[in-house]
């Protein structure tokens, strides 16, 4: 009976997903990480009835440029899932895209969940999953996934703190014994920077840019501190000017990018105080020898481990691949289940 029990494994290539709020990242047993696409699904709407037109890479050139029958969707929101359906129609298009195997086998699938997540948010994770044709599916806390992908050494009884920054929330944990002592989410990302960019614009030039643009502007050119000249690298930009309703073009500035993230980089600041004053003082102190690693795709814009240094005091690194900490960390569950079975959760 073993033997059959076994068979489900040996034909399914089982997988991690990081399911984000900006993008999914999924890997694969034994060979890594085999994709990363954008969070969004495009759908053609024709009498009421949806149809899926494109997700991922495709879909995402699309976001906010679809005409009346064609809808761009993010099902994800705040790092949970906003839209069901969409997000198991998106979860079922990148399993098929990596398991292109028949059907005779059913993965078994962990994937990362926020640690401010309810458990009807968690219900809801798990709930999509086993739809889109796990065979099992396990939840894994974002800070202890990030902390294992960057190689802190979590099982060790010492303190480890880790400020993961996706594109929907910022997760702030201590961790000891591999396993959790503090953690906070805060709603605040890659997405609340986007944001900013385009209130600030809105306010300062009445110029009205699209998302996509802001986020340009915030890879390119994005800061967490003032440049120190006053005014830092430029690079020209266009949208529609508010104030006669055409289109056009205009530079901006990093000292003005950085006067636009100033909100988002302070909640992000505050969030590491408000753990560090919580953290018990001997992890503490370990955290004075070790540091604070950033991971997440918001730990790469510009600074912005200086602005945390000057903040805090503490010694703040960059993790090596950031921007796929998440997804390595919860692969390295799924490779290491026996040592990292307290930290799955295949049943709430």
């Amino acid at each position: 009976m073993s033997m059959f029990n076994k068979l489900p494994s040996l034909f399914s290539a089982d997988m991690a997903i990081d399911l984000g709020t900006a993008n999914t990242l999924v890997y694969v047993k034994g060979k890594g990480v085999v994709l990363a696409e954008p969070s969004v699904v495009a759908y053609h709407v024709k009498d009421g009835v949806k149809k899926v037109l494109a997700v991922g890479e495709d879909a995402k050139l699309m976001l906010g440029r679809t005409p009346g029958s064609i809808e761009a969707i993010r099902p994800m929101r705040d790092g949970v899932i906003a839209d069901f359906d969409t997000a198991e129609e998106m979860i079922k298009h990148f399993i098929r895209k990596v398991h292109k195997r028949s059907t005779f086998s059913k993965p078994k699938i962990i994937v990362c969940v926020p640690h401010g997540a309810t458990p009807v948010e968690k219900r809801a994770i798990r709930q999509s999953v086993l739809s889109a044709g796990a065979r099992r599916a396990g939840l894994i806390a974002e800070p202890i996934a990030a902390a294992i992908g960057a190689g802190m050494p979590i099982t060790d009884p010492t303190g480890n703190m880790v400020v993961d920054i996706g594109g929907g929330t910022t997760e702030v944990a201590v961790l000891s014994l591999g396993d959790i002592v503090y953690a906070r989410s805060v709603r605040v990302g890659g997405d609340r920077m986007d944001e900013a960019i385009i209130n600030y614009l809105r306010r300062q030039q009445n110029l009205l840019v699209g998302e996509s643009t802001a986020e340009r502007i915030k890879t390119s050119i994005g800061t967490a501190r003032m440049p120190d000249d006053g005014r830092g690298t430029s690079m020209q930009i266009r949208g529609r000017d508010l104030l006669n309703g055409v289109p056009k073009e205009t530079e901006v500035t990093q000292a003005q990018i950085a006067e636009a993230l100033a909100e988002p980089v302070q909640q992000i600041c505050e969030a590491v105080m408000t753990a560090l004053e919580a953290t018990p003082p001997d992890l503490a102190a370990d955290i004075v020898d070790r540091g604070v690693m950033l991971t997440g795709g918001g730990a790469l814009l510009g600074d912005l481990d200086l602005a945390l240094r000057e903040q805090t005091g503490l010694a703040v690194s960059i993790a090596n691949e950031s921007l796929n900490c998440v997804a390595l960390g919860t692969g390295k569950a799924l490779e290491f289940e026996k040592q990292l079975r307290h930290a799955i959760d295949y049943d709430s």
